[in-house]
C-alpha cells in the first residue's frame, strides 16, 4: 500500500483480491458493501455503493442510509481545509494544518492535564479508539477522556458485565435469529434503525416462530410483529419483574438449568413475588393476558429446543428500555428473565442487546471509555495497568485513574457559571477540549446547558468529516479522512471484527484522525503511528489476555473474509462465535442473577408537566444527523423534525396536524410541527432527535444518570406542551438567559 498511511490509491482494494470489499459506515450491522468507483474523466470522483450478497448479516439489502453513503465523500458535503477563529468572537476562517495543529497543541499543552478533556465517538475504527485513549492518557497524562457511546450502551455493558462476566452484544451470530421459535424485542425499532436485519426476524416467524414487541410506540417493527405490549415509558423494569412472577408461578422456571449454570437465583425469586400480574398491569398499563402469553411463548420454545434441539427462545434489548436513570437494572431484570427460562448458551437462544453505532462494540472495549484500558480491562486494576504499560512503554504509575463519564465531563466543561445553576469548580473544571467523531450539541441530554458549558470553554478543537454543530463553536476544526478514504477495522454488534479498507485516495486537503493524534503528539513531546496496521498489532499485543482479547486477529486473516469473533487469542485463535455454550466467563463458570427492584423514573409527570416525552430515531436519519441531513435522498424522506401525539391528546391541546408545537421541560424547550398518530399512547409524545435548532429534542431530555452505567434517561421526561404562538417567546428567553451566563474561565 502505497501513499498516505491508510490510504490507497483511487479504486484501490483491500488485498483480499476482490477489490472495493468493504462495510457501510452507518450502524452497528456494519453491512457488506460493495464500492464501484465513479469516473468524471480521468479523475474518480465518487463512490457507487451496493449491497454484498455474501456477507450473511445483510446477503445484500441496504437501507436508504448506507445505499447513499458514497454521498458524503462530496467535496461541497464536507470539510476540506482547516478551519481556526481568532479570538472569542471571530468567525471560522480557513488555516493551513501546520497553523492548526499548532495551535490545538499549544493550547492542550498549556493547561495542566485535570484542565484537558477528550471526547471520542462509536463510530471510530478500533485503531482511532485505542490511539485515543492512549493519547489522553500517555500524552496529554489527563483522566478526562470519555465518549458518545456512553449514551447508547452503557446500561446493558454494565448488566451483562455483572450477570456474565463479558459484554458482547450478540453472544451469537446474528444468522442464530432465524432458528429462534420466539423472539422478545424490548425497546427496539430495526425495522426503521437497521433494516436489513429484520430479514432475519422474517425468517423465523417464516419458519413458525413469533415475533412479540415492548415499545410505547407502535413502531414499524411493532407493526411486522405478532404481538406488542406497549407500557408506559420508565416501567420497562415492573414489566420484566411482573414476567418473572408468573414464570415462577406457573412452574416455567428451567430449574436444572437454574441449579447447574446460575447462581442467586433465591433472592430474586423472592423480589418477583411481590409483583404480581395485577400490579404490573397497573403499573406498566400491559394486561395481564399479554404477560402470560409472552412467558408462556418464551417457556414453550426454549423447552422445544431441549426437546427436539431446534427452535429456541431469545430476549433482546436496545435503547428504549435502557436509556433510563435505572437502565441498568431494566437490563439485568431481562437478564434475569432469560436466566430463569434458561436461555443464555442454548442453540437458537439467549439474551442478547442490538448494539447502535457502527463501532458502539468495538468502541467500547479498547480504552476510550472513563474507566478503561484496551481489551476490556479495568483501568483501576493493578494488573491491567501493569500490562497495558509494558505495550505503551510508561511506567504503569504514570497513568492516570478513572475520570468521569460522558454528562459529568460535560457538566465540568467551560465556566462554573455557564448553563445556569452552580457546579462545582476547581480542581475539576475542564478548560480545554478536544472532541473526536462526536456532536454533543446535538447528541447530548440537557443540550441548552450543554451548548453553553462548550461555548464557555478556554478552548474547544473538533475532528469531523463535516462542519457539524459542534464544529461551528469550536476554536479549531480539524477534517477529518471518510470510512471510504482510510484502512481499519470495526467489531459489529454479533462481535465479529471486521476489516474495513481504503477505497481511494483522501481528499488532499484533509488527514485521517490517526494521523491527526500522530502530529498532536509529536508537537508535544511524544510518538504515536499513524499506521492502521502498526496501530492494530499495537492493540492486539495491549488486549492479549483480556475480556475483549484480539490478538490472533491480524488484517491478513481478515483480508481473507475469515470470520473472527473476540475473544480471538491465545486460547481461541479461530475465535469465538457463541459465548456462553459450555460455561460463563466468571469465577466459578456460572451466570449470576442480579436482584433489582422497581423504582420510578427520576422525573415523573405532574401538574405542571403532565405528558411524558420518549425520544427515537427515524428511517432515514442517523444519530445527531451530522452528517444524513447533508444527503438530499435523505433529507427528501426525513426533511424536518416533529412532535407525535395521539389525536385525542391533540384534540385536548387544540392541536391540528402539522401545526407548530412546543414540548416543554424545565431544561428547554423544543418546537416543530404535530404528527398526529394513534400509535402512540394519549399520554406521552414522541421526538426523533437527529435536528438542531428549535426543533433540538435533546434541548428537553432529562440528563439525569443511572449511578451504576452513567447512562442518561434519554427515554422519559416530564413535559407540557403548548401551541407554538403561546410558548416560543418564553423558549427564546429561557435559551437567552442560559447563554447569558457564558463567559470566559473563572
Amino acid at each position: 500500500m502505497t501513499g498516505k498511511p491508510g490510504a490507497a490509491a483511487a479504486g484501490g482494494g483491500d488485498g483480499s483480491g476482490d477489490s472495493g470489499r468493504s462495510h457501510c459506515p452507518y450502524c452497528a450491522l456494519q453491512c457488506g458493501i460493495q464500492l464501484t468507483p465513479v469516473t468524471a474523466g480521468p479523475a474518480v470522483s465518487g463512490l457507487e455503493v451496493t449491497g454484498r450478497t455474501q456477507f450473511p448479516v445483510n446477503e445484500g439489502a441496504l437501507c436508504g442510509k448506507g445505499a447513499t453513503a458514497g454521498e458524503l465523500l462530496r467535496p461541497d458535503l464536507r470539510l476540506t481545509t482547516p478551519l481556526m477563529r481568532d479570538g472569542r468572537g471571530g468567525e471560522l476562517r480557513p488555516a493551513s494544518w501546520q497553523e492548526a495543529l499548532d495551535r490545538v497543541a499549544r493550547e492542550l499543552g498549556a493547561r495542566r492535564p485535570e484542565a484537558v478533556a477528550v471526547f471520542g465517538g462509536g463510530s471510530l475504527t478500533n485503531e482511532k479508539a485505542y490511539q485515543l485513549g492512549r493519547f489522553a492518557r500517555t500524552v496529554l497524562k489527563t483522566p478526562n477522556i470519555d465518549y458518545n457511546g456512553r449514551f447508547c450502551m452503557s446500561s446493558v455493558a454494565a448488566a451483562q458485565n455483572r450477570a456474565f462476566g463479558v459484554d458482547r452484544g450478540l453472544p451469537f451470530p446474528v444468522r442464530d435469529i432465524r432458528r429462534a421459535g420466539a423472539v422478545l424485542l424490548i425497546g427496539a425499532n430495526p425495522a426503521e434503525t437497521m433494516p436489513p436485519i429484520m430479514r432475519h426476524f422474517s425468517a423465523a416467524r417464516e419458519a413458525g416462530g413469533v415475533l412479540i414487541t415492548v415499545d410505547p410506540r407502535r413502531t414499524k417493527t411493532a407493526e411486522l410483529a405478532d404481538r406488542h405490549l406497549q407500557p408506559v415509558p420508565g416501567t420497562d423494569l415492573a414489566l420484566a419483574l411482573g414476567m418473572l412472577h408468573l414464570a415462577v408461578a406457573e412452574d416455567l422456571v428451567d430449574e436444572d438449568y437454574v441449579a447447574t449454570r446460575t447462581q442467586g437465583f433465591d433472592q430474586t425469586r423472592r423480589i418477583a413475588t411481590a409483583y404480581w400480574p395485577e400490579r404490573v398491569e397497573r403499573l406498566t398499563g400491559v394486561s395481564v393476558a399479554a404477560m402470560r402469553e409472552t412467558v408462556t411463548a418464551l417457556a414453550e420454545a426454549v423447552r422445544e429446543c431441549v426437546r427436539s434441539g431446534s427452535g429456541g427462545a431469545m430476549i433482546l434489548t436496545a435503547r428504549g428500555t435502557e436509556q433510563h436513570s435505572k437502565g441498568t437494572d431494566t437490563v439485568s431484570a431481562w437478564i434475569n428473565l432469560a436466566l430463569a427460562l434458561g436461555l443464555p448458551g442454548r442453540p437458537g437462544s439467549g439474551y442478547g442487546a442490538l448494539t447502535g453505532q457502527g463501532n458502539g462494540q468495538g468502541g467500547r472495549e479498547h480504552g476510550q471509555k472513563s474507566d478503561q484500558l484496551p481489551g476490556y480491562r479495568k483501568l483501576d486494576d493493578p494488573a491491567a495497568r501493569e500490562h497495558v504499560a509494558a505495550v505503551w512503554g510508561v511506567d504503569p504509575d504514570e497513568l492516570p485513574g478513572p475520570g468521569p463519564s460522558a454528562v459529568e465531563l460535560l457538566e465540568r466543561c467551560g465556566s462554573a457559571r455557564a448553563g445556569g445553576g452552580e457546579r462545582e469548580d476547581a480542581p475539576e473544571r475542564i478548560d480545554a477540549l478536544l472532541v473526536m467523531g462526536s456532536n454533543p450539541l446535538v447528541s447530548a441530554p440537557g443540550a441548552v446547558q450543554t451548548e453553553a458549558w462548550l461555548r464557555s470553554l478556554g478552548f474547544l478543537a473538533v475532528c469531523d468529516l463535516v462542519r457539524s454543530e459542534t464544529a461551528e463553536i469550536a476554536d479549531v476544526v480539524l477534517p477529518s479522512a471518510q470510512w471510504a478514504e482510510e484502512t481499519g477495522t470495526m467489531t459489529n454488534l454479533e462481535g465479529r471484527v471486521l476489516l474495513r479498507p481504503a477505497a481511494i485516495a483522501p481528499h488532499p486537503g484533509v488527514r485521517t484522525d490517526l494521523e491527526i493524534l500522530a502530529e498532536l503528539a509529536a508537537r508535544l513531546g511524544a510518538k504515536l503511528s499513524a499506521d492502521p496496521a502498526e496501530v492494530f498489532a499495537e492493540l492486539g499485543r495491549a488486549s492479549a489476555g483480556g475480556i475483549a482479547d484480539y490478538c490472533a486477529i491480524t488484517y491478513e486473516r481478515l483480508e481473507r473474509d475469515e470470520e473472527l469473533y473476540w475473544p480471538c487469542g491465545t486460547q481461541s485463535p479461530d475465535g469465538t462465535p457463541r459465548l456462553f455454550e459450555h460455561a460463563f466467563p466468571t469465577p466459578d463458570g456460572r451466570a449470576r442473577f442480579v436482584p433489582v427492584d422497581f423504582r420510578p423514573s427520576a422525573e415523573e409527570p405532574d401538574d405542571q408537566y403532565p405528558y411524558r416525552l420518549t425520544t427515537g430515531r427515524v428511517l432515514a436519519q442517523y444519530q445527531s444527523g451530522a452528517q444524513t441531513r447533508r444527503v438530499d435522498a435523505l433529507n427528501r424522506a426525513a426533511a424536518e423534525p416533529f412532535v407525535e401525539l395521539h389525536p385525542d391528546l391533540a384534540r385536548t391541546l387544540g392541536v391540528e396536524d402539522g401545526a407548530q408545537v412546543s414540548v416543554i421541560s424545565r431544561r428547554g424547550t423544543a418546537t416543530a410541527p404535530a404528527r398526529l398518530s394513534r400509535a402512540i399512547r394519549p399520554d406521552t409524545v414522541f421526538m426523533p432527535f437527529h435536528w438542531p435548532g428549535p426543533g433540538r429534542a435533546n434541548s428537553v431530555t432529562n440528563p439525569a444518570l443511572d449511578p451504576i452505567s452513567k447512562m442518561p434517561e434519554f427515554k422519559t421526561c416530564a413535559v407540557r406542551l403548548e401551541r407554538a404562538a403561546r410558548s416560543q417567546r418564553t423558549a427564546l428567553l429561557e435559551t437567552a438567559a442560559l447563554l447569558e451566563t457564558v463567559g470566559g474561565p473563572d
